[in-house]
């Protein structure tokens, strides 16, 4: 087996309980689960060998079966998606080359976005991980610097070297840039986008260490491999016209429900 997409799903986030089971509405006026759309967009990847949704929920497992996924119970035990994942990989005792975290909370993913991500960790032996970075538009990154001045988390930067290994993941808005750029114009700051593709030594590896203190700081992740001297790579994708956002609040119902409107996705 050579590529898996893990979705890892649970029903007591902290901003957002229930998360995986709130329903977005489409262009067309046809309503779906968080879930069904995130492992719809799973499935639009080419190359991919399996697909499942890894849960310590029945709630979602019940909901997922329903509409044909695969799912793998794991512990609630799991500190984040990371964990989750290692442990469905253990659970299922497989050995595949690549293992892709895709968050259930991105479900306008574009499937390009994985495909060209597991080229990248392909082509880098040395990096354990790899990660898409999107670079923002003047407008992105005013409304992602917009929802911190709310006291919302919109989403999460990267800033990283020449080689495009990984040096920060921040929920604040990074790198500091003191001029306005146009709505349309590119700008410095480059948007994470919460999918992930593992070595699976990587990633078995990663449960057994302690949570970092930058990891317990931001809330994000990814920032435990960094705090263990292991290397991330970010592979910058294109959007190629898409629009794109996480769910990360309740607020951001509307935006993805409007994205998708734009962009005539049912």
């Amino acid at each position: 087996m050579s590529v898996v997409i893990v979705i890892p799903a649970r029903f007591a986030s902290t901003r957002y309980p229930g998360k995986p089971l709130a329903e977005l509405t489409g262009a067309s006026g046809r309503a779906r689960s968080l879930i069904r759309r995130s492992w719809d967009a799973a499935r639009a990847v080419g190359g991919i060998d399996r697909v499942v949704v890894a849960t310590d929920d029945d709630r979602i497992r019940v909901h997922a079966e329903g509409f044909g996924a695969e799912v793998v119970m794991t512990a609630p035990a799991c500190r984040n998606g990371t964990e989750r994942c290692a442990e469905a990989v253990a659970t299922m005792g497989i050995s595949p080359e690549i293992v892709i975290n895709l968050q259930g909370d991105a479900p306008l993913t574009p499937a390009w976005f994985v495909e060209e991500l597991v080229a990248g960790l392909r082509a880098a032996p040395r990096s354990d991980v790899a990660t898409p970075v999107l670079r923002c538009s003047g407008r992105m990154r005013a409304e992602l610097i917009a929802d911190r001045h709310a006291g919302r988390v919109g989403g999460t930067t990267a800033v990283f070297g020449h080689d495009m290994q990984a040096l920060y993941f921040s929920k604040e808005v990074i790198p500091f840039a003191s001029d306005d750029v146009g709505p349309d114009a590119p700008s410095p700051v480059f948007h994470h986008v919460g999918v992930y593709a593992y070595r699976p030594g990587a990633l078995a590896a990663y449960p057994g260490w302690d949570e970092g203190r930058l990891e317990k700081l931001e809330g994000l992740e990814q920032l435990r491999f960094l705090e263990r001297g292991r290397q991330i790579l970010c592979v910058e994708v294109q959007a190629r016209g898409r629009q794109f956002w996480e769910l990360n609040n309740p607020q951001d119902v509307s935006r993805l429900e409007r994205m998708m409107s734009d962009m005539k996705i049912d």
